[in-house]
């Protein structure tokens, strides 16, 4: 069985292109960062994931997908290769996309968007800390 599934964020708005001749297909490409789960020091805390949808879903993409917006995808992997100009062999893996949705809000969207750049406070345990006071508020104890 060849199934992913990936959470994470675009890189960069997506590439829109067309198929030439009378049934003209879209195909779109966008690349994901998707967190990593467990960090360690010196090793980069994200993956960048190249996606490739067709048809339908490339129209979707092109219509709604935006640089920084989260999205989940679904698809399988497939590899490829190929030999570029310099008669090098290059090798290449690439999601092809069978379902993706929003994976936040509009509004939480366009907020992260806002947000200046910067690192992000590092929760090292992954939880969320819950201000003093707030257990009275709480609908379980």
């Amino acid at each position: 069985m060849n199934k992913v599934i990936l959470m994470g964020r675009l890189t960069r708005d997506p590439e829109i292109k067309y198929t030439q001749g009378g049934n003209s297909m879209a195909i779109a490409r966008y690349t994901l960062a998707v967190d990593r789960r467990f960090k360690r020091d010196g090793e980069p805390t994200a993956d960048f994931i190249n996606c490739v949808a067709f048809g339908k879903a490339a129209e979707f993409t092109e219509k709604y997908f935006r640089q920084g917006l989260k999205v989940v995808v679904t698809g399988r992997i497939q590899t490829g290769n190929y030999t570029n100009k310099d008669g090098q062999k290059v090798y290449t893996t690439d999601v092809v996309v069978e379902e993706q949705e929003f994976a936040e809000s509009k509004a939480t969207s366009q907020q992260n968007q806002q947000k200046p750049s910067g690192p992000a406070p590092d929760n090292s345990d992954g939880f969320m800390n819950i201000p003093d006071g707030i257990d009275e508020e709480l609908p379980f104890s």
